[in-house]
């Protein structure tokens, strides 16, 4: 596996070594030696029937807080991590990184994030691991619009679930 560093310390770029012959591929897509050791707990899914869907920006607090690593296994995404650790020299900035069935690319995003994704295609579905289970009670969701952030989203008419399009502006938030 390559692991790239990225401009924020603590997100990666993972692309797994990729293994082609005349009958397919096969990859390693997580190790645990290679990849931070970490304990990752859950695996998740989500299904976005068409381009343009919006998933985020969505984190938990502590103690509930989650570390990711996430691929899209169909389709293609732009996937966002922002790095919401107050005490950060890069509190606020945004990693973008398009992650697509053809790449095999993974993103690792530690606690302290926020996420949110784009579908860049129609029939999309990415998976993920966390460390941590989902707690409601200590949930946020961010405006993916917000200009405090200021994410350089392609143009398009986001698709957005009830939550999302509620979802407060960034200063609305106490983390």
């Amino acid at each position: 596996m390559k692991v790239e560093k990225t401009n924020i310390e603590g997100v990666f770029v993972i692309t797994p070594v990729l293994h082609r012959d005349e009958r397919g591929y096969f990859i390693e897509t997580y190790h645990k030696k290679l990849l931070f050791n970490h304990g990752f707990i859950q695996d998740n899914q989500s299904f976005s029937l068409q381009k343009g869907t919006m998933r985020g920006i969505h984190f938990q607090k502590p103690p509930m807080a989650q570390t990711k690593l996430v691929r899209c296994t169909s389709g293609r995404i732009l996937d966002v991590a922002i790095d919401l650790r107050k005490k950060s020299k890069t509190f606020k900035q945004v990693v973008m990184v398009t992650l697509s069935e053809d790449n095999f690319k993974q993103l690792y995003i530690p606690r302290g994030f926020g996420h949110a994704f784009l579908t860049l295609t129609d029939c999309v579905v990415v998976q993920y691991k966390v460390d941590n289970y989902y707690a409601k009670e200590y949930e946020v969701t961010i405006n993916c619009l917000d200009p405090e952030i200021n994410i350089d989203w392609p143009k398009c008419e986001f698709i957005l679930s009830e939550k999302d399009k509620k979802a407060p502006l960034f200063k609305e938030i106490i983390l």
